[in-house]
């Protein structure tokens, strides 16, 4: 099981960048998926929203349509750490943002299912980014 810790939530104004870090301890993950997912206000566990992941097939990546061109998923694994950089922020990016992991090893899989929830079993305990306008 690995533990993952995020930070660098807080308040932005509209326009404005934050860097999310999500800091893994307890189990490598340099062969391990890993993603960003936010859940709204008002919305239920079931309705975190898939934002950006990082596969170990290949270094790919993957952003939901809302934050391409904004979002920047990297991750380093030396320190065992993913990263998300946000720029040009909007209030509709105000969500807690929940970091993941998954150990799948089937390349199929992982490709059909690396924007959905139910591929990661392993959750942080989120970061509270707030966006102003």
């Amino acid at each position: 099981q690995v533990q993952l810790v995020e930070s660098g939530g807080g308040l932005v104004e509209a326009g404005g960048s934050l860097r999310l870090s999500c800091e893994a301890s307890g189990h490598a993950v340099s062969d391990a998926v890993l993603a960003w997912f936010r859940q709204a206000p008002g919305k239920e566990r079931g309705e975190r929203e898939f934002v950006a992941a990082s596969s170990w097939i290949g270094g790919s990546t993957y952003y939901a349509n809302s934050v391409k061109g904004r979002f920047t998923i990297s991750r380093d694994n030396a320190k065992n750490t993913l990263y998300l950089q946000m720029d040009n922020l909007n209030p509709e990016d105000t969500a807690v943002y929940y970091c993941a992991a998954s150990f799948q090893k089937a390349p199929g899989v992982v490709v059909t299912s690396i924007r959905s929830r139910q591929l990661y079993d392993n959750w942080g305990q989120g970061t509270q980014v707030t966006v102003s306008s």
